[in-house]
């Protein structure tokens, strides 16, 4: 990642197809630069004697990025390994065997038709730069990766809404306590008294009456209620909490 006060640095390769394409190629280059970006081109950075191997070697191993421009005669030189396209490649192979994960070489298609890449950049996601038109999206597509500032912004992973078990509720519907629970709030409901007792709760309750009785004795053993000595049943505070927490009353 560069650093965001120093403007990238990014070596452009291309083949010199034609007058036309490198023209082209320097307008690209001006372009990135009006737009943030330190475009390094042959065409402006080199001068008449300079050695060109060196060149190439010293920006493909200093930039931040390189762009491979492919059009059909730079795909077929770079598959050949022929010219200064085959010597980038060369170069950029042998970065690509040190560090597998590198993704700092970006194809940018320029061809009409197929597109196509160098074999040894089939995997890389390339920006489409063929057709003209919709040249200022793939400016935006292009120019967000080099500059670090992505359309969509990945937000930040919550906090987990889960509590170790040892300090869980968990939900006891299956063990027939939420059950008894229901059907003691209902039959409480139904009534203007405080407390109930089993046969007025068995009505709201499809359970066995036996099994009723187990599950309102478990209820009182956990504290969820409390029963008199003439056997009525009354909800306590923390049987009126569960009751919220489960769902079971709305205050």
């Amino acid at each position: 990642m560069t650093n965001e006060s120093v403007p990238p640095r990014v070596f452009i390769s291309y083949s010199h197809d034609s007058a036309e394409h490198k023209h082209w190629v320097l307008r690209f280059a001006t372009t990135l630069r009006q737009r943030g970006v330190d475009a390094v081109l042959d065409q402006r950075d080199m001068q008449p004697g300079a050695d060109l191997a060196h060149f190439m070697e010293s920006e493909l191993a200093t930039c931040d990025f390189t762009l491979m421009i492919c059009t059909e005669e730079y795909v077929e030189k770079a598959n050949a390994g022929s010219g200064g396209v085959g010597f980038e490649k060369m170069i950029v192979t042998a970065n690509f065997l040190k560090k597998i994960d590198n993704k700092t070489v970006i194809p940018v298609i320029r061809q009409k038709g197929a597109r196509s890449v160098p074999t040894f950049l089939q995997t890389k996601v390339f920006v489409d730069f063929s057709n003209d038109k919709d040249v200022e999206y793939a400016f935006d597509e292009l120019l967000r990766t080099l500059l670090n500032e992505p359309l969509f912004e990945k937000p930040e992973i919550g906090k987990s809404s889960f509590v170790p078990m040892a300090a869980s509720t968990p939900d006891r519907a299956t063990d027939g306590i939420k059950a008894a629970m229901s059907a003691i709030a209902a039959a409480l409901n139904s009534n203007t008294g405080e407390s109930t007792r089993l046969d007025m709760i068995n009505i709201y309750t499809q359970m066995h009456k036996l099994s009723l009785l187990y599950y309102l004795d478990a209820s009182v053993a956990e504290g969820l209620l409390d029963r008199s000595p003439s056997g009525y049943y009354s909800v306590s505070s923390s049987g009126f909490q569960y009751l919220i927490d489960h769902g079971v009353i709305d205050v």
